[in-house]
């Protein structure tokens, strides 16, 4: 149910393939993920996507009331993809929802279909959201507008989410995948020492 596919030039891409769930996730998935993440050292990028209408409806639900929905493999699995070296980036081909959004909120960049919406409901569940999550979130687009998501359980449409920060680039369906790679060119044509230091000098505190 993910989907690996590495290229000549170094450019990982994952997909979450469990469109008939609304790529809703595992605790298989999620190890699988964490496994791909933490041998992605070695890609030159990364592109994460989902199959069908919809990125991931977050924790699959049966597993959810298992325990999934506070396990630390989201937690894990962000990490690791916040810890490469290399170019990342969401391509968002649909909605992304609950805990999901970590792994987004990881990548360096996210890019979205107009159909898509974020939202995190994790007030109305009765859970936390990942440590790192809010944080992130918080990085982005501020601390009111991350409790609109967290606290006040709304869901925000693509045209929000560009406008507050939370997405870099609203692209049609059928160009999301192109759009990642052309993002992706000048990171890949790059020497990685240097891809990963321009990186590193982004997001270095002042």
């Amino acid at each position: 149910m993910i989907q690996l596919d590495i290229a000549e030039n170094g450019l990982w891409t994952v997909t979450l393939n469990r469109p008939e769930k609304a790529n809703a996730l595992t605790a298989q998935m999620l190890e699988e993920l964490c496994d791909i993440a933490g041998q992605a050292h070695v890609a030159r990028g990364l592109i994460l996507t989902g199959a069908g209408k919809v990125f991931s409806a977050g924790a699959d639900l049966d597993a959810a009331r298992a325990g999934l929905a506070t396990s630390p493999l989201w937690e894990r699995l962000s990490g690791a993809i916040a810890d490469l070296p290399c170019l990342t980036i969401a391509a968002l081909n649909g909605t992304l929802a609950g805990g999901a959004n970590g792994m987004a909120l990881a990548c360096d960049l996210r890019i979205a279909v107009p159909t898509a919406k974020v939202f995190y409901p994790v007030m109305k569940l009765g859970y936390r959201p990942q440590p790192s999550d809010a944080r992130r979130m918080t990085a982005l687009i501020g601390p009111a507008r991350t409790k609109l998501i967290l606290a006040a359980g709304q869901k925000i449409p693509a045209e929000d989410a560009f406008a507050f920060g939370l997405v870099d680039r609203i692209v049609p369906p059928e160009e999301l995948l192109d759009t990642a790679r052309e993002l992706m060119a000048d990171a890949l044509a790059a020497d990685a020492a240097t891809a990963a230091a321009i990186l590193a000098d982004c997001t270095r505190e002042l």
